[in-house]
């Protein structure tokens, strides 16, 4: 009976191997197309169950992630601030109450919070009504010193139409301010006297409410829709964590750069520059990427918040109209990246022998980012168990020498 079951074992583990020899000159062979004569791509799978580097190709070239930036972005702030973080919009009040009229301020400050909406600024306005006045001799006014006074990320096109990074604004407008005039006035309290200014909140200011919206609800919107906007906001919540007077990318960049080197990478190998991926600055490496996601994978507090956000292949988000047939078709959940030749792709999905990978794939100097896109999705494909490559992409390949056939094998180290 023992050596019956030893037999079967060791059947068992040879069919394994067999399936992953497989696949690896599978990979081998996308790796193969005439795309990769005049572009570059860095590839890397790792097995989360096995602990242990499946395949991997060009990993440490330093490239540009486009918006799979975002995941180094989510993953940092997950790791710093926790799923329980709120971002906070806050109103207080200066002077004293004379009769009915409030002689001091109203100050707004801002945390950028890029879900802020009409109706939480009506909630602001009667924060002010419930001080039982009905009119202000003095100000409104706009504290957004939460960041730098910088509009746009570094690197960013100029060409761009890129949102404004405002601490205090409405659906990525500044029209905070005039808006919460509105509302105030809605509430029947005179401001026919008050100017609307920038300013900072002082130290004798007195609370009146704080508008909560949870991290989780800025993450789904970020990752799904890949909206840049919301991206760098977490990036300038991450910055603030550091506590000093005004956040600043600088600070972002230092935190991660603190948990890239915890990680066990050499942080000063890569170029950060903004939140979002917008930036032509921005050089990060499939390595990195999937570093970050096997921390995020093993550390739960950043694993459910990161799992439920990641656009799902064939189901939502970026990846609503990708992969939609084959094994590929809601098993993938991962982060997408396009600008103007780069597309990428990073996340996680299952293999057909039941193991969890995560992976991470960045094509640099394709001029049709479709390209790009279908070579991923052949490679997704693939990870998760399709027996076939494409006969007709196939066809197109070129026969690999002997030498590039060795240099394209998946290497262990």
């Amino acid at each position: 009976m023992k050596k019956y079951l030893f037999l079967l074992l060791i059947s068992c583990v040879s069919t394994l191997s067999v399936a992953q020899d497989s696949l690896r000159i599978r990979l081998d062979s996308l790796l193969q197309d005439p795309m990769f004569e005049t572009s570059q791509v860095g590839l890397m799978v790792y097995d989360l169950t096995a602990d242990s580097v499946y395949y991997q190709y060009n990993e440490r070239q330093l490239l540009r992630p486009a918006s799979t930036m975002k995941l180094v972005t989510a993953i940092t702030a997950l790791d710093q601030l926790g799923p329980q973080y709120d971002f906070q919009t806050s109103v207080y009040y200066t002077g004293t109450i004379k009769g009915h009229t409030l002689v001091g301020n109203i100050y707004c400050v801002g945390g950028f919070d890029p879900t802020l909406t009409i109706d939480d600024v009506t909630d602001m306005a009667l924060s002010v009504q419930q001080l039982g006045i009905d009119s202000i001799a003095g100000k409104l006014v706009a504290d957004r010193t939460m960041k730098e006074q910088v509009d746009y990320g570094e690197g960013w096109c100029w060409d761009d139409e890129n949102p404004q990074l405002n601490a205090l604004s409405i659906g990525r407008k500044n029209i905070f301010l005039t808006t919460f005039a509105e509302e105030v006035a809605r509430q029947g309290i005179n401001l026919e006297n008050v100017r609307l200014v920038e300013g900072r909140l002082p130290a004798n200011a007195h609370h009146l409410t704080t508008i909560r919206h949870n991290i989780s609800l800025v993450l789904d919107r970020m990752m799904k829709k890949s909206d840049n906007f919301y991206a760098e906001a977490v990036f300038y919540q991450t910055a603030a964590s550091v506590r000093k007077p005004l956040a600043k990318a600088s600070d972002a960049t230092g935190v991660t750069r603190q948990l890239i080197k915890r990680l066990g990478l050499n942080a000063d190998t890569y170029r950060l520059a903004d939140g979002s991926g917008l930036s032509l600055y921005n050089y990060v490496s499939a390595e990195l990427l999937c570093t970050l996601l096997k921390h995020a994978w093993r550390t739960p507090k950043i694993h459910d918040a990161l799992w439920v956000s990641l656009p799902i292949a064939g189901v939502d988000g970026t990846l609503e109209k990708r992969m939609t047939k084959g094994p590929a078709d809601g098993n993938v959940r991962a982060k997408t990246g396009t600008v103007t030749g780069i597309s990428s792709l990073a996340g996680y999905c299952r293999a057909e022998n039941g193991h969890q990978l995560c992976f991470s794939i960045i094509n640099q100097g394709v001029m049709r980012n479709a390209d790009g896109k279908a070579f991923q999705d052949r490679v997704c494909q693939a990870l998760c168990g399709e027996k076939e490559v494409n006969e007709a992409k196939s066809a197109k390949r070129v026969k690999p020498s002997a030498r590039s056939a060795q240099k394209h094998r998946g290497r262990r180290r």
